[in-house]
């Protein structure tokens, strides 16, 4: 029985970002991709155009998921900007932990992907984690906080339940950006 469209559109779309996740983009040919989703290379290119098209797709939910958090903060200031930006941010690294494993693969290629926007969204972000100041010590404890999460959001170590993981970095993010929740 053949596959519906959407069917096989997400099924090469999750083999992707598995195989991504493990060889890294360039590791990963159309051609892998093809192989594992169950289809032939030319099936996959029907329904995207190329691996810069799969990048895409792939990483959208994240970035449009990031720019609904920052829309969420744009009204906010002071402590209730800073908690809720953290909050919303271990939220998101912590729902889309395969996609940030792919953008750690190769952070600088990534980072500069055209459509994405990502160093856009990631300058709000800082602004908000640094509660919009432009003081060295905010900005640098938004930088440790910005990086600390998303790496340990990236990583495979099972170091804790994802409930108490999620509490652990929210409370260590607040304490780095020298805040005390309310």
């Amino acid at each position: 029985m053949a596959r519906s469209v959407s069917a096989m559109r997400g099924q090469i779309l999750e083999s992707a970002l598995r195989l991504f996740a493990v060889h890294g983009f360039r590791g990963t040919s159309l051609q892998d991709i093809a192989s594992d989703a169950g289809c032939s290379k030319a099936s996959l290119l029907y329904h995207f155009a190329g691996k810069e098209k799969i990048l895409t797709e792939l990483l959208t939910p994240a970035r449009d998921a990031l720019a609904t958090l920052l829309d969420r903060v744009s009204g906010l200031e002071g402590g209730r900007l800073v908690e809720e930006a953290v909050v919303g941010y271990v939220d998101l690294a912590l729902r889309f932990r395969r996609e940030i494993r792919l953008l750690f693969e190769d952070i600088a290629e990534m980072s500069c992907h055209q459509d994405l926007n990502v160093m856009e969204l990631a300058d709000g972000l800082l602004d908000a984690l640094a509660g919009r100041s432009q003081q060295a010590p905010s900005r640098v404890a938004a930088w440790m906080v910005l990086g600390a999460v998303f790496i340990t959001s990236a990583t495979d170590d099972e170091v804790a339940p994802d409930e108490v993981l999620r509490a652990e970095m929210i409370r260590s993010a607040l304490r780095t950006l020298d805040h005390t929740p309310s």
